[in-house]
């Protein structure tokens, strides 16, 4: 049965501590330490936490015959935004936000540590959140890690891909939480989902990122809906995939 809302049964915020439940609230005074030995003075630092602050996102994907890259998105529910309806000082919404379309995702457990842990949370949050099932050994790193709100939370993202059939998918089946129940499948050319980044039909930032991050991976200009090996020759030979030209950079300096 499709969600149409959400509602509140009881609030809890005055009652519960801010180090119970799904998120904790971490709250220091801290201090900047200079180079002379000299500290600023004190100021506070709230950090918004899980258990297991990282998690593993993946942007499913396919390339037809013709060449059209398709990406697999999933729309679901997301309290924590629809809610935004009930303060008074926010921007107002174009939209409730009842559900949102985002990437496949989900939190790093504590036996899913190094790239073989990322690409094993990934591939289970595949099956379980979108219906495809993906071999381990063929996702792929879609670039480095990032941290998804620095100045608020400690969660850093790990980015993936993973190539599968569109027509092959199967109903998901969710974690057994009402956070998930409803869950849809969205299949989306990649032109057309980085369109929706831009007119807010896709306001998830992870996904916009991965988005673009996947048509670099891919040599795939969405502005001129073709591949870079399509470009005419004086292109081709100036056209370098930023992941690449990164890679040989190396970092900035500190």
């Amino acid at each position: 049965m499709p969600v149409c809302d959400v509602e509140i049964v009881s609030e809890h915020t005055s009652s519960s501590r801010c180090d119970e439940g799904f998120l904790r609230l971490r709250r220091f005074m801290v201090r900047n330490i200079y180079a002379d030995g000299r500290s600023s003075r004190a100021y506070p630092c709230d950090i918004v936490s899980r258990p297991h602050p990282d998690a593993a996102a993946i942007l499913l994907y396919d390339v037809d015959a013709e060449g059209r890259v398709q990406v697999v998105l999933k729309k679901g529910l997301r309290p924590p935004v629809y809610f935004r309806k009930l303060k008074s000082e926010v921007t107002p919404d174009r939209e409730p936000y009842l559900k949102l379309i985002e990437m496949v995702a989900g939190v790093l457990e504590p036996e899913d540590g190094g790239p073989e842990g990322i690409a094993r949370r990934a591939a289970a949050e595949a099956l379980e959140e979108a219906g495809f099932t993906i071999g381990e050994a063929s996702i792929q790193t879609l670039g480095a890690e990032a941290f998804a709100s620095p100045g608020v939370t400690d969660e850093k993202v790990f980015f993936c891909a993973g190539r599968v059939r569109t027509d092959q998918g199967k109903e998901p089946q969710g974690d057994g939480s009402m956070m998930e129940e409803g869950t849809e499948v969205v299949i989306l050319g990649l032109r057309a989902a980085i369109a929706l980044c831009r007119s807010g039909g896709i306001v998830d930032m992870k996904t916009e990122l991965s988005l673009w991050r996947l048509a670099d991976h891919l040599g795939y200009i969405p502005q001129l809906d073709l591949f870079a090996h399509q470009l005419p020759a004086a292109l081709q030979a100036r056209y370098g995939r930023l992941g690449v030209q990164a890679a040989q950079e190396g970092p900035p300096a500190a």
